[in-house]
């Protein structure tokens, strides 16, 4: 086997010092362009890789974001964090990906395994923490940015959707529809995505003088939102609900083909849909869902800005909590009421 080669073979090839070695495969690193080819060159033609993991020992910076993911049946999770990875990739930082469950004690002994990876940030997606295992990464000096999920707290930073605003806007909606029985069928019910958007739902039907007329529990999954659809509406026309709204886009897609093939009803006709999400599959034809759009690529960008505030600024950085608008989506599978457009007027 042969030998490694090191960085002082390179330098001596290159003509260039050890140092300058260093800059070269350092992100973020200034080196002139003559001395990245030459650096660059002579490492192809000796086979060099740099040590990532012996320089991050000597730097204390492993340039390492751990990626915490419990949750990525729904489209909209495998998008906004394809684009979360390129972020960060273009600000020199490298993603490692830890899948959990969605209960809270997988969750942070995967978290207290990412810490033994000395990562130098941690984003949670489609996850919640517990807020001890919160204050034992910020006492490590490792800040937690939550991503689509709210953790109330001091020194805790998350980017979401406004889902209460958003909840509260499609129970409006439906009531300007017409619609009489309005229904939900919630998701997980541990995460502040469901917890918030029904919320604002029921709030925004108490204010039209209106109760939930029926409600079930879909958990975020398939088989599981298929299940509560058909408990919701194989019952005499008098008990069905006319309208419902479904906690995301990925349970909706699987209520709306219960409907009209498990159940034969026409959507809108016999029962409006509306969801939230805005995954790709929303627009397709088949579906053509209305449903509250969430801005992955701003919810990104919030999203890297207050980590990495807290990685390269620690001593100024101030926790960020955003709740981001999502715009409301009219699509084919709900009534429109007189007057309504996208977003209230906007495309």
């Amino acid at each position: 086997m042969a030998e490694k080669v090191t960085s002082l073979q390179v330098a001596e090839r290159a003509g260039v010092s050890q140092s300058a070695v260093s800059r070269v495969f350092t992100p973020g690193a200034s080196a002139s362009k003559k001395t990245v080819e030459k650096v660059r060159k002579a490492a192809e033609e000796l086979g060099y890789r740099p040590n990532v993991l012996a320089r991050a020992m000597v730097s204390g910076k492993s340039r390492i974001i751990g990626l915490v993911v419990a949750y990525l049946d729904n489209y909209f999770y495998p998008e906004a964090l394809e684009i979360l990875s390129n972020e960060l990739q273009e600000k020199g930082y490298h993603v490692l990906v830890f899948m959990a469950s969605q209960t809270a004690g997988n969750i942070d002994t995967v978290v207290e395994e990412i810490l033994d990876y000395q990562v130098d940030g941690i984003v949670t997606a489609s996850v919640a923490l517990s807020s001890d295992i919160s204050q034992r990464c910020q006492a490590a000096g490792v800040p937690v940015v939550h991503f689509n999920r709210v953790q109330e707290g001091a020194g805790v930073s998350y980017v979401t959707s406004d889902n209460f605003a958003g909840g509260k806007e499609l129970a409006e909606f439906l009531i300007d529809g017409g619609h009489q029985r309005i229904a939900y069928i919630a998701g997980w019910e541990g995460a502040s995505t469901q917890r918030d958007r029904e919320a604002g739902f029921r709030k925004g039907l108490q204010q039209a003088g209106r109760d939930l007329f029926a409600r079930e529990v879909g958990n975020f999954q398939t088989e599981t939102a298929r299940d509560a659809a058909r408990r919701m509406f194989d019952v005499p026309v008098e008990r069905r609900p006319d309208a419902v709204f479904v906690a995301n886009d990925h349970m909706a897609f699987a209520v709306m083909d219960e409907l009209r093939f498990g159940l034969g009803l026409k959507v809108p006709e016999d029962v409006s849909v509306v969801g939230f999400d805005d995954a790709p599959p929303a627009s397709w034809r088949a579906y053509d869902l209305t449903t509250m759009r969430q801005r992955a690529n701003l919810m990104v960008a919030e999203t890297v800005d207050a980590l990495l505030s807290h990685i390269e600024t620690p001593a100024s950085a101030t926790p960020k909590q955003s709740a981001i608008h999502a715009p409301l989506i009219l699509r084919g599978s709900a009534r429109v009421p007189e007057g309504w457009a996208n977003d209230k007027g906007t495309t």
